[in-house]
């Protein structure tokens, strides 16, 4: 199975092959950067709108160059507001050449109120580094997720969670559709 991803990011990547692994052999996955349209940081329905676009024009990228798939994937991480609370979680979508879409998200985690405004202002990744030391720490590759739980959980796992969410449509025929 032949499967683009509108990304280079190694963990998002990752994620969405560990994800497919449980269900699907044979997965060639291909990660494309294309833009998702939003804000760097994106809040609220920009989470869903940033994964659209980037499947859009992933899509249009694939026409152009000529490249076949059988999946599109996208991976977006935001801020969103739910239940008085704000929020961080991953959310995945996925379509295929008949353009039938699933999406997916992960766990969600809290966001301090005294830190939202800077996160919207800025991105996660920004006030993180502000927030841990420089060390290992500071440049942990498993993304702030890591570090707030301790090595409990990381980005892959994120992604892997929101893919495997998505993916319940396409693994469940018409009975989930």
């Amino acid at each position: 199975m032949k499967v683009l991803i509108a990304t280079k990011n190694k963990g998002k990547i990752e994620g969405a092959r560990k994800a497919l692994l449980h269900y699907f052999n044979n997965i060639e996955i291909e990660g494309i950067p294309v833009q998702s349209d939003v804000n760097n940081q994106p809040v609220n329905d920009e989470i869903y709108i940033g994964a659209k676009n980037r499947i859009k024009n992933l899509k249009k990228y694939a026409i152009e160059n000529n490249i076949k798939s059988d999946l599109y994937l996208a991976s977006e991480s935001g801020i969103f507001n739910s239940f008085g609370s704000w929020m961080i979680n991953n959310l995945a979508i996925i379509e295929d050449n008949n353009n039938f879409e699933s999406c997916g998200t992960s766990a969600s985690y809290p966001v301090p109120d005294r830190l939202v405004k800077d996160i919207i202002n800025t991105e996660l990744s920004q006030v993180i580094d502000k927030i841990f030391t420089k060390d290992e720490e500071r440049h942990n590759k498993g993304g702030a997720i890591e570090l707030l739980t301790h090595s409990e959980i990381n980005r892959i796992d994120l992604v892997e969670t929101s893919f495997i969410m998505a993916l319940t449509k396409y693994i469940n025929g018409d009975i989930w559709k």
